[in-house]
């Protein structure tokens, strides 16, 4: 059972904070505050998002790349925090002018997570506007599974986070964006 079909109050109560926690790390991406953004992943964290091939009906099994294969994104937190300190120097040519972005988040889901990662499984659909220059405009739309681990200082952490773009071919000039 889902936290949102469960009416306890607790339960409940959990599902909110989850959206509160990503409505906050929309925000902090969308105005750029990176630095504040790394402080809600966890130290061992991991954010994957495969490769998606447009395949067959009877090979869908093979749709997405393995974590053992190419991915658009497979980062550690030391990486994550390397790209954000690139971002941050102004020398990231991607960059500058810098992007203007705006995420919507959708569809949150909230379970208990029995995988000994963290605490809660969450699930939420993005849709991200990109703005770059005059005319460099991208729609990324898609979903993230999250672990999310509570912690007793720091609130709620990313401890994994895989994301799913719909796209199968992303057009955009570059991939220097967060989701």
């Amino acid at each position: 059972m889902s936290v949102l079909e469960n009416t306890n109050t607790e339960v409940i109560d959990v599902a909110r904070a989850v959206e509160k926690f990503y409505y906050k790390e929309a925000r902090l991406l969308d105005d750029r505050l990176f630095t504040e953004w790394l402080t809600l992943w966890a130290d061992d964290a991991h954010l994957w998002a495969p490769l998606r091939y447009n395949l067959s009906r009877r090979e869908q099994q093979f749709e997405y790349s393995g974590e053992d294969d190419f991915g658009y994104f497979d980062d550690d937190k030391p990486n994550l925090e390397k790209r954000v300190r690139g971002l941050e120097t102004g020398q990231a040519w991607a960059e500058d002018p810098p992007t203007r972005t705006r995420r919507l988040i959708t569809n949150v889901e909230v379970e208990p997570d029995d995988s000994g990662v963290g605490d809660y499984r969450a699930r939420s659909h993005f849709l991200v506007y990109r703005n770059r220059m005059e005319a460099d405009v991208d729609l990324h739309a898609g979903c993230r599974r999250d672990i999310l681990r509570r912690t007793a200082t720091d609130g709620l952490l990313i401890a994994r986070r895989e994301v799913i773009l719909d796209n199968n071919v992303l057009l955009s000039r570059n991939l220097s964006i967060f989701f």
